[in-house]
């Protein structure tokens, strides 16, 4: 006697559940690949989110630099209408003053056609385009002989053209910059402004401004604590400020003091300045 209609069943058994195996299998593998994007998709998003806002006019705490913000507040309406009357501006102040957020607001204001230079800027940067009207040039402490000679002629191309402006800054006076004797003859041609660094409380509100800017409610006591354990120039501290966003985005949790010591204890670099 031939058992052939018990064969059947029996492979057809083995196959669907050998499918089901590799089905169950495959869901698994997709599943964790789903939660590894996931995460990156979740990671790339705080950090979207955490993007600091642009520096502008409106978000610059003035202190005592009221005549330096509002010239550079009022150039781009001033070249529009051909009645600026100084084009040739320099700022000079200490890391953190200020200087290069008051750079960036005008660059913001002026839009498409201001053009941000630094000494990490190609040498090309330096060549001047009738497409461009502002011309920021920071840190010019840090230029090379060869970027000092471009910035030269920028100045003259800019100064040659009404609706032009050349704004430079360092951290000394003209006078005082290691600098080509030409060139630094020239920075001190138009407006000097000394551009002077906050106090503790235009610190505190500026952090927090900025925390505002960013959706977040920072706890009284966070930047009276950022200002006593961290380097106090307001680059560093906005820096901070970042990080700080991201990680209470991450952990899902308002921003305060003990989740401030939380992150400190995640990250290698706790305190910039190891006060902390």
């Amino acid at each position: 006697m031939r058992f052939y209609p018990m064969r059947v069943p029996f492979r057809r058994a083995t196959r669907i559940s050998d499918a089901n195996h590799g089905w169950r299998a495959l869901q698994t593998v997709l599943c964790r690949r789903l939660r590894r994007l996931s995460s990156f998709v979740i990671q790339q998003l705080y950090l979207d989110l955490g993007t600091p806002p642009p520096a502008t006019f409106d978000n610059f705490i003035v202190g005592p630099n009221r005549e330096a913000a509002q010239t550079l507040a009022g150039l781009p309406a001033d070249l529009s209408a051909g009645t600026a009357r100084d084009r040739g501006i320099y700022l000079w102040g200490a890391v953190g003053s200020g200087r290069t957020h008051l750079m960036e607001a005008l660059c913001h204001a002026v839009g498409p056609s201001a053009r941000y230079l630094r000494a990490r800027s190609p040498l090309a940067a330096f060549t001047f385009d009738d497409a461009s009207t502002v011309y920021c040039v920071d840190d010019c402490d840090d230029l090379s002989p060869t970027q000092q000679i471009a910035a030269f002629n920028l100045f003259n191309e800019t100064r040659a053209r009404p609706h032009c402006a050349f704004v430079a800054a360092g951290s000394q006076p003209p006078v005082d910059m290691p600098l080509r004797e030409d060139l630094r003859t020239r920075l001190g041609w138009g407006l000097v402004f000394h551009i002077v660094g906050l106090d503790d409380a235009g610190k505190k509100q500026a952090l927090q401004n900025a925390a505002r800017e960013r959706g977040l409610q920072l706890a009284a006591d966070v930047p009276a604590y950022l200002l006593t354990h961290f380097q106090r120039d307001m680059s560093s501290l906005m820096a901070l400020l970042d990080r700080l966003d991201r990680f209470s985005m991450e952990q899902k949790r308002a921003v305060t003091l003990p989740l401030l010591r939380q992150m400190l204890t995640h990250t290698d670099s706790a305190s910039p300045d190891g006060k902390h």
